[in-house]
């Protein structure tokens, strides 16, 4: 199991000329750490990494692994749905000292159930390192079926999922299907308690990019048997995470945390900046809990 706990889907942050800003990146890696995330996921969807070249996708994994140095596990997201595209971004992640690979379900062109298997296949018999499926159907059009993950589980390098399906009996039928060796992760920050309640081990979270600590917390009080404090949690910070996804990830996310001070800049097209509503909408859910 690579982590327990909550893993933040990390955003990269841009210059007013939108090239990375590798100098407020460290600066979010070293927040992070101090504030209990248990694992860094790096060019994920939230890292806008379908807007890098391979060059700047590359170089950005390289420097997260360098920063951190082993103190976390770092995750990279190199999925594609294009297989060779996604085998070389994979290889190339693991000689950049990545620690597991974050593979998401192939978009835009579709495929069948044997395909995707393969798919993911030829890319766990790429590399020497564990990989976290990654079923995101809202934003794929496409699922991965539990009796497709089953199979691949089997597979010595692919070791969990993240769930992003929002489908409570979806990661039931995974978990008896895959047993609880297979580390299930919920990719949906407002229902993280059900899903650890039905056998998940934590979260790779949009919203710990803003409440790190709150959102390890709520996991490792569930994980301890306090699941009372860790239900309060969820509820608690409920309407800031909707506010988080009133538009397009990570559209709203950027907005808050600049409004916050981090200044993590802009986005890169067709994303676009915020809507003022959106803004109004989340300075009132961070007010509401004491964020703001």
């Amino acid at each position: 199991m690579i982590f327990k706990g909550s893993g933040v889907a990390i955003v990269t942050p841009f210059k007013d000329n939108g090239e990375i800003d590798f100098e407020k990146l460290e600066e979010l890696l070293e927040f992070h750490v101090e504030n209990g995330t248990d694992a860094i996921i790096i060019t994920g969807t939230t890292g806008e990494a379908s807007t890098m070249t391979d060059d700047e996708h590359l170089e950005t994994i390289k420097f997260a692994v360098d920063v951190i140095n082993k103190r976390i596990p770092v995750i990279a997201g190199t999925g594609s749905n294009d297989t060779r595209h996604g085998i070389n971004l994979s290889v190339e992640a693991e000689k950049r000292g990545a620690d597991a690979l974050l593979q998401v379900t192939p978009y835009y062109n579709k495929t069948s159930q044997k395909g995707l298997e393969e798919h993911f296949l030829a890319i766990a018999n790429a590399v020497n390192i564990p990989i976290i499926l990654y079923d995101v159907p809202g934003r794929t059009a496409m699922t991965i079926a539990p009796e497709t993950i089953e199979r691949l589980s089997k597979h010595k390098n692919i070791v969990g999922l993240k769930d992003a399906t929002g489908n409570l009996a979806y990661t039931v039928e995974v978990i008896r299907r895959c047993g609880e060796n297979f580390a299930i992760y919920s990719g949906n920050d407002d229902v993280v308690v059900p899903l650890l309640s039905v056998g998940g081990v934590g979260v790779i979270s949009v919203s710990a990019n803003i409440i790190p600590k709150e959102t390890s917390q709520m996991v490792h009080l569930y994980l301890e048997g306090k699941t009372k404090e860790a239900a309060a949690l969820q509820i608690k910070y409920k309407k800031f995470i909707d506010s988080l996804f009133a538009e397009a990830n990570p559209i709203p996310v950027k907005a808050a945390m600049n409004i916050l001070g981090f200044d993590v800049g802009g986005l890169r097209l067709p994303l676009y900046e915020a809507s003022d509503s959106t803004k109004e909408l989340l300075v009132e859910s961070m007010r509401e809990v004491g964020i703001l």
